[in-house]
């Protein structure tokens, strides 16, 4: 059974520093698009970052640009979100998930999806 799993989030101060994990079973993430998307509350759900299988090319949104850093550990089928100098408006349930083809990423049509964690951002 393929299944996603994240971990770590939870309450951190506007400027503090989150990871999350996306820890993969019954298959390799290394084969597959790895993305990581939010749902704010009333928001609709947007894409933060994608990384590709093979290379591990990369993009982000730009709302993250420049704080946010998505990486893969192939030995422990993680994927990982550093999250960095967060802000308020980062608040969201965060889900990974994964696909075959690169451009799902874009469009967040992904075909698995792990459940969420939530980050919250709040002093």
């Amino acid at each position: 059974q393929l299944q996603l799993v994240e971990s770590g989030g939870g309450l951190v101060q506007p400027g503090g520093s989150l990871r999350l994990s996306c820890a993969a079973s019954g298959f390799n993430l290394d084969y597959y698009v790895i993305g990581w998307f939010r749902q704010a509350p009333g928001k609709e759900r947007e894409g933060v970052s994608c990384i590709s299988s093979g290379a591990g090319i990369t993009t982000y949104a730009d709302s993250v640009k420049g704080r946010f850093t998505i990486s893969r550990d192939n030995a422990k089928n993680t994927v990982y979100l550093q999250m960095n100098s967060l802000k308020p408006e980062d608040t969201a349930v965060y889900y990974c998930a994964a696909d075959s083809r690169w451009p799902s990423c874009r469009h967040g049509a992904m075909s698995y999806w792990g459940k969420g964690t939530l980050v919250t951002v709040s002093s």
